[in-house]
């Protein structure tokens, strides 16, 4: 299976607050974040590994570089405006079967990944979608699902629902031609590709990953490290 690290984003919020290393190099657990994240895609069988990192950022893309002469990584350096227009430039890479895709700030127990990966291996479903209790995000995504975890929606607004979007995206490849039409109408929010993806009729199961950080602050490294290290 064939992965996806989205890690082309600029980390202001990190430097505003006076951290001065690019994110994707944030040690969480003794390791770089982006290598983290590489390793356990390697564990759960990834064949190759795709990887976007900004063209502004060249101690990034240099370190990925290396750890490309390790582990089976095909680099795409680029500045793009959105995390859906960098899926965008992952895509040819993705073509495969089926193919899963996480940023790289996003901190996840490695059992909880393991594990959705081994369902993703076999399941009926066109994909399915982490997701998780723990609102740790500015602007979460709400996601409505049924009694057996089928996603019926992606919201803006709470209501009744239990769980907000991980950013963890485990899809068939044939989602691949929805996330191309909606980067040519314009769109630009990575929540319009996956409300699309239940309007063009892909049945989505989500995927319980328990506790997820997403570090775009300071202090989201001390608890991405707590997480990791399972403290």
């Amino acid at each position: 299976m064939r992965f996806g690290i989205i890690s082309a984003g600029k980390g202001n919020r990190l430097a505003s607050e006076g951290f001065d290393m690019p994110k994707p190099l944030v040690q969480i657990g003794g390791v770089p974040m982006i290598e983290r994240l590489a390793r356990v895609m390697m564990h759960c069988g990834a064949d190759r590994i795709a990887v976007i990192v900004n063209a502004d950022n060249p101690e990034t893309g240099d370190f990925v570089r290396r750890l490309s002469d390790r582990l089976p990584i095909d680099l795409v350096v680029k500045s793009t405006p959105t995390p859906m227009h960098s899926l965008m430039e992952l895509a040819p890479y993705l073509e495969a079967d089926r193919f899963c895709v996480t940023t790289v700030d996003t901190i996840f127990p490695e059992n909880r990944f393991l594990a959705m990966m081994q369902e993703f291996s076999d399941t009926p479903y066109d994909g399915l979608m982490g997701v998780t209790p723990f609102i740790d995000d500015e602007k979460p995504l709400y996601v409505e699902v049924d009694d057996s975890m089928m996603i019926k929606g992606f919201l803006d607004d709470k209501g009744s629902c239990r769980y907000v979007s991980a950013g963890i995206y485990a899809l068939k490849a044939s989602a691949l031609e929805i996330l191309k039409g909606c980067v040519e109408s314009g769109q630009t929010r990575m929540r319009y590709f996956q409300r699309q993806l239940l309007e063009r009729g892909l049945h989505l199961k989500a995927f319980d990953m328990g506790r997820v950080i997403d570090v775009d602050h300071v202090s989201d490294i001390a608890k991405a490290n707590q997480l990791a290290t399972g403290l």
